[in-house]
């Protein structure tokens, strides 16, 4: 991120804009949308700045600039057409420790100007460093959509009642839960729908209530997907910006983690292979611990909580110390490798079943029933498979499968780094160890792994 976002006071911010042409006006027609002092500096101005002047909005000096006219100044934009003297108001801004923009040109912008939403008390701007400005007219145009414009009025009811609920509730996090369920309930439809008597009822009810009852902690074991962000579910995303505690793997993506609410506590049990960082009797342990001091927990997982996540294990602690909690299915790896890899786990002319498996037990064997797997017309996915690859391929050729028969392993899946090897039972091994596979990898066998040329869409590494 090379532009750190911020928001200025500007209760007391002076602010010189050089140039008067319809480019600069925009610029001061932003900065009055503020409480900040605004002065022109320009040998002309066109209609938009004389207007304002007018208006006695702005200041207007009409002379070409002068380098006092940096004195008592914390915010400068230079739009004028002349590359010089932009170059030289740059350079003693700069020097001068004030912030400045050059309209357009970017590597003379010590900040720039963001897209705003304005909803005041409530302001959204987003930017795209300058280099995407169509995309970020795009994006501002779909948050516009999505805004109700009356959301202002929730920000002034929330402002009205912000001191009180300070007063009543102890705790950042009992104010939080607080605010979360006045915004997320009937009490913010009435403010928007302007029934603000009814919502302030409501309101301090809810106070008195919430006051006087201790907040229980609950449990939320949320499936990751495979890695791409955007196979995260609705009510995943919901749970994880709630959270006052993740607790994550190692196969949760840095882009997933992105998404969780920004000033959660975040706590890595991740495992790598053969080597279990934090055992998992602590992390059962764990997440009881923090929903019993009242904390919203999110145990965030790769693929599915439930499909080799040992999400069964850790719900067993929370029933037994009967602490709350939801589960919430995420597409789980085999789907999700398949799918971005052209590999249909089923399919009319290859396989009637689909049987997913580990290929790395509890006690580190793979002692799992090979006559049951190796059957004709039937897919198999292997999760965690890499250490154990030759005795997978070695096992299911000595229970009848042949030989030849195809298969794959995938290698971050659904991520910018997926990897995938095809290849066949005889000479799967050779394979795999030219091409560097690393974990997370999934290994999927049977007929339908030859389609996966024809059918790949999915762009990898």
């Amino acid at each position: 991120m090379q532009y750190f976002p911020i928001f200025l006071d500007t209760s007391e911010l002076n602010c010189l804009v050089v140039g008067a042409g319809e480019v600069a006006a925009r610029k001061v027609e932003l900065l009055l949308k503020t409480s900040a002092q605004v002065t022109v500096v320009a040998p002309w101005a066109c209609s938009t700045i004389l207007r304002l002047v007018e208006q006695q909005k702005i200041v207007l000096h009409e002379r070409p600039f002068t380098d006092s006219d940096l004195d008592a100044k914390q915010l400068v934009f230079v739009a004028t057409n002349d590359s010089h003297l932009n170059a030289n108001i740059h350079a003693l801004a700069k020097a001068q420790k004030i912030l400045v923009n050059v309209v357009d040109n970017i590597p003379l912008c010590q900040f720039i100007t963001p897209s705003i939403i304005d909803r005041s008390p409530i302001v959204i701007a987003i930017s795209s460093g300058g280099v995407a400005p169509v995309l970020l007219r795009y994006m501002r145009q779909k948050l516009e959509s999505l805004l109700p414009h009356k959301i202002s009025l929730l920000g002034q009811f929330s402002e009205k009642f912000r001191e009180l609920a300070k007063q009543k509730l102890a705790t950042v996090t009992a104010r939080r839960f607080f605010w979360e369920d006045v915004l997320d309930g009937d009490i913010a439809e009435n403010v928007i729908a302007g029934n603000d008597a009814l919502a302030e009822q409501k309101l301090l009810a809810k106070l008195e209530h919430d006051a006087s009852h201790t907040q229980a902690g609950e449990v939320y074991l949320v499936g990751a997907g495979p890695g791409d962000p955007d196979l995260l579910t609705f009510k995943a995303l919901r749970l994880m910006q709630k959270a006052d505690v993740v607790v994550y793997d190692r196969l949760v993506s840095p882009e997933i983690l992105e998404l969780v609410r920004r000033d959660a506590e975040k706590i890595y049990v991740g495992k790598a292979k053969s080597n279990h960082s934090v055992p998992q009797e602590n992390i059962n342990e764990l997440l009881a611990r923090e929903a019993l001091a009242g904390k919203r927990v999110v145990r965030l997982k790769g693929g599915d909580p439930f499909i080799f996540g040992r999400g069964g294990e850790e719900i067993e602690t929370l029933v037994a110390q009967g602490i709350n909690f939801q589960v919430v299915p995420g597409i789980t790896a085999a789907n999700g490798a398949a799918s971005y890899c052209g590999i249909p786990l089923t399919h009319r002319d290859h396989a009637k079943s689909v049987v997913f498996a580990t290929g790395h037990l509890q006690d580190n064997t793979i002692n799992l029933n090979w006559k049951g797997l190796a059957q004709a017309d039937q897919t198999i996915v292997f999760y965690m498979g890499l250490t154990g690859l030759a005795t997978i391929c070695e096992k299911l050729v000595e229970y009848g499968l042949p030989a030849s028969t195809p298969i794959a392993m995938i290698q971050s899946a659904t991520t910018a780094k997926q990897k995938i090897v095809v290849g066949e039972l005889s000479n799967m091994v050779a394979k795999v160890a030219e091409a560097g596979i690393q974990p997370p990898s999934l290994i999927i066998v049977g007929s339908v792994v030859s389609l996966q040329s024809k059918l790949q869409w999915f762009k990898q590494s």
